[in-house]
């Protein structure tokens, strides 16, 4: 019996990766806000922007994180290189995510924090990764505050997979997650109610909640212009 592989969607849109640079250097910043972290600074992105039942209020319970937005810059064009969590993880288990984790003590910013958790995760090499700024901080409803490190990734890394936190890495074009067209509502049935979130599935993966919320400011601070 033969096995068909699932199709991918059809990419409308390849971007480069110097521009995206030149779009980050302009537009974005590696000085994040002071109070970035801060109890009385309540994100206004989060999951909560399209599930309000979501949104943890009390600002000391927001455990601070970094992730890192990765975009390879392949000659053919840009993708961004994500991972599916591993299911035995106790938050966000089997989810599609970016590298990263908690803050550290000893990290010395949200930068430090993306690359120690790439290198962790899946083997991402901190010599091939440029970090180009701060996109904006985002609220999980497991009550992480969380803020995106976009860097660009120079082609040639060898990826080597922590399976206790990582089930596989992939690629997703950049023209395909920055194409609005992509960017649905979905919907479904949480502890009594209807809970509302972004979604973006491309072929196999499920691409939905923080990550396409994360992508989904990517795009508007850098191309929705």
């Amino acid at each position: 019996m033969q096995i068909s592989e699932p199709s991918l969607p059809v990419v409308r849109l390849t971007l480069a990766a110097d521009e995206l640079v030149a779009r980050a250097e302009r537009l974005l910043s590696l000085e994040p806000p002071a109070d970035v972290f801060e109890p009385e600074r309540f994100p206004d992105r989060g999951d909560h922007n399209l599930a309000p039942m979501l949104a943890p209020t009390d600002g000391t319970r927001h455990r601070r994180a970094a992730v890192l937005v990765p975009v390879v810059d392949h000659p053919e064009g840009a993708t961004v290189l994500l991972t599916r969590r591993s299911a035995q993880l106790r938050d966000h288990s089997g989810q599609i995510a970016f590298p990263g984790g908690r803050i550290d003590p000893e990290d010395v910013d949200a930068v430090a924090t993306a690359l120690r958790e790439a290198q962790e995760e899946i083997g991402l090499e901190a010599r091939f990764i440029r970090p180009l700024g701060y996109l904006d901080p985002y609220l999980s409803s497991t009550g992480f505050r969380i803020l995106p490190v976009l860097a660009v990734v120079r082609p040639g890394f060898e990826l080597s997979i922590n399976p206790a936190e990582v089930d596989v890495a992939f690629e997703v074009p950049l023209g395909f997650l920055m194409d609005p067209d992509n960017h649905a509502r979905h919907s479904r049935e949480w502890q009594g109610s209807t809970r509302h979130y972004l979604a973006m599935p491309f072929g196999e993966h499920y691409i939905w909640g923080v990550t396409a919320g994360i992508l989904r400011n990517l795009y508007e601070r850098l191309y929705l212009r």
